[in-house]
């Protein structure tokens, strides 16, 4: 982690509560880790209250539990939640491509065709970590274009949550190139403003995510 620089009392609650969660949601801190807030708050040069509120907003998101006697100690993100998670995306962010079909403007289609032509230019040369960054781009203009704000909200944070898992599945051989084509697909119901085409293959897309991230289940846990 990284020492903070000085700002007020409320952006340094919300860094510090980021820097945690980042740290366990791409497995620096693992499950059953303890948290010591003295140790934490010298590692980010801040003093322990913001670190113990960080730890509490934690807890309430699941990612922590405080145990008598030992305190705050890592829980992660299971494969089960990760699993879970895959399948709940099947049948919202489906939505999100029906209702972006219809809703989308000709500035967010535009956005989107750039995404799946740089995805297609760095499968060519092979670079798989520019096309899962490409991936979060992508998802995020249809979920912007879908119109829906509470149903933005939870894709961008189930996003969040799996970032490592949707890593791992585009570093697996072959996936990077097939989740591209399933893009393109998805883009072009999109483009053609057909919801149920564009329902249909989001949730053949995650679908297909989902089957590969459970082949790699071993390595987010590691």
């Amino acid at each position: 982690m990284r020492k903070l620089e000085i700002q007020d009392n409320n952006s340094l609650r919300a860094n510090v509560f980021k820097e945690l969660e980042q740290a366990i949601l791409n497995g620096s801190f693992s499950p059953g880790d303890s948290l010591i807030e003295q140790r934490l708050s010298a590692e980010l040069g801040v003093s322990r209250t913001p670190v113990r509120e960080a730890l509490r907003q934690l807890e309430l998101e699941g990612l922590v539990k405080t145990i008598p006697n030992k305190g705050a100690v890592v829980i992660g993100v299971s494969a089960k939640d990760i699993l879970d998670i895959y399948s709940i995306r099947m049948k919202i962010e489906s939505l999100a491509a029906r209702w972006a079909a219809t809703n989308i403007t000709d500035d967010e289609l535009g956005a989107l065709r750039e995404v799946v032509e740089l995805q297609t230019f760095y499968v060519s040369r092979g670079d798989a970590m520019q096309v899962w960054n490409l991936d979060t781009r992508f998802h995020e203009i249809i979920f912007e274009a879908c119109r829906s704000r509470p149903l933005r909200h939870t894709l961008s944070n189930f996003h969040h949550y799996i970032q490592k898992a949707r890593e791992l599945s585009f570093k697996t051989a072959g996936r990077a190139r097939l989740s591209v084509e399933e893009h393109r697909a998805i883009l072009e119901a999109i483009a053609a403003h057909d919801p149920d085409e564009a329902e249909r293959l989001t949730a053949l897309h995650i679908s297909m995510a989902r089957e590969n991230v459970a082949g790699n289940l071993g390595e987010v846990k590691g």
